[in-house]
């Protein structure tokens, strides 16, 4: 399958022969459900702790006599319906992540690139360089583009000056081929692979 590549400057500079069996596959959309669960599971921070009552800090003496206040009797101050007693089935800090099988991570990614693909969003870049480390230079040519919501995957190298000059370009990401996911994909509009993502990328998922 031939793809159209072109330069930052939008010119173009030949053509790349995309591997159908990445980019061409049939978009599973129970699979990507799958795979952004599985991200987003591992982000959540799972810090949410309450104390039982075996965990305040009180006194665990009786509170009050048995008999003759005319309260109901208690015999501790550290139960759940006192004040300042401990919490029942309270949440724990603990971890949200879980498995994801190595064959559906894969298919998820492979699925996530034919879509981007399918729908005339995948862009092949000639290379992801600048020889200075420019922002308003870079939008110019990102507006000159009109790409929208972007993320670009390079090789496994990035260029620096290129990093630094998308670093404050708001909804503009840049990641190496080893960094890519299905949600980071999802997430923007437009999907740019330069030439060595594409080959680092067949690489990863054949």
């Amino acid at each position: 399958m031939q793809s159209e590549v072109i330069t930052l400057a939008n010119k173009k500079s030949g053509t790349i022969e995309l591997d159908e069996a990445v980019f061409a596959v049939d978009v599973r959309r129970d699979i990507l459900a799958r795979a952004v669960n599985w991200q987003l599971a591992k982000r959540r921070g799972g810090n949410a702790n309450t104390k039982g009552r075996s965990e305040v800090a009180a006194r665990k003496a009786k509170p009050f006599n048995q008999k003759g206040s005319g309260r109901a009797r208690a015999g501790t101050t550290v139960a759940s319906h006192m004040r300042g007693g401990g919490v029942t089935f309270g949440p724990k800090t603990r971890s949200h992540a879980h498995k994801l099988q190595k064959k559906v991570r894969v298919l998820a990614l492979k699925s996530a690139l034919s879509a981007k693909q399918a729908e005339g969003k995948l862009v092949i870049l000639d290379e992801a360089k600048m020889k200075e480390p420019k922002t308003g230079q870079l939008v110019k040519q990102l507006e000159a583009l009109n790409w929208g919501k972007t993320l670009i995957i390079d090789g496994l190298d990035l260029d620096t000056n290129f990093v630094h000059a998308a670093g404050n370009i708001a909804n503009f990401d840049v990641l190496p081929s080893n960094g890519a996911n299905v949600y980071d994909i999802l997430r923007r509009d437009t999907l740019v692979l330069t030439r060595s993502g594409v080959e680092k990328l067949v690489e990863r998922l054949k």
